[in-house]
């Protein structure tokens, strides 16, 4: 039994402990995203700046979350759901995705560097 128990017990410990790479890209995701934060606030119940807040965003239909920010009739309109995918798109070119976006924003064009917002995002807004 102790020969299932253990190596059981360690291979949970390396699914749940951040390597040292998943660690930098959160850290480069989070200095990447200081772009972001003049416009977005990323905690629970933070305030809308020019850009909605993001806490919840994954899984959320674009456009619709509550929250008091008025959204473009583009963005309200997309359907999108916001996932990895959907997310990526949008962070490389955000009128590709949405064209009558309001987010000025020209995008991230490095696909590690907009994985690595994403991974940034997933662990302050969940």
């Amino acid at each position: 039994m102790k020969n299932i128990i253990v190596p059981a017990i360690l291979s949970l410990a390396t699914l749940t402990t951040p390597t040292v790479a998943q660690a930098d890209d959160l850290e480069n995701g989070a200095k990447i995203f200081k772009r972001c934060a003049a416009c977005h606030t990323v905690n629970d119940g933070g305030a809308n700046k020019v850009g909605p807040n993001l806490w919840g965003v994954f899984g959320s239909t674009a456009g619709q979350r509550a929250g008091g920010y008025k959204y473009s009739a583009a963005m309200r309109d997309s359907g999108i759901v916001w996932n990895d995918d959907t997310m990526s798109s949008y962070l490389e070119n955000p009128k590709g995705l949405v064209p009558k976006t309001r987010m000025a924003f020209p995008g991230i064009k490095k696909e590690d560097d907009r994985e690595d917002v994403i991974a940034y995002l997933k662990s302050v807004t969940q």
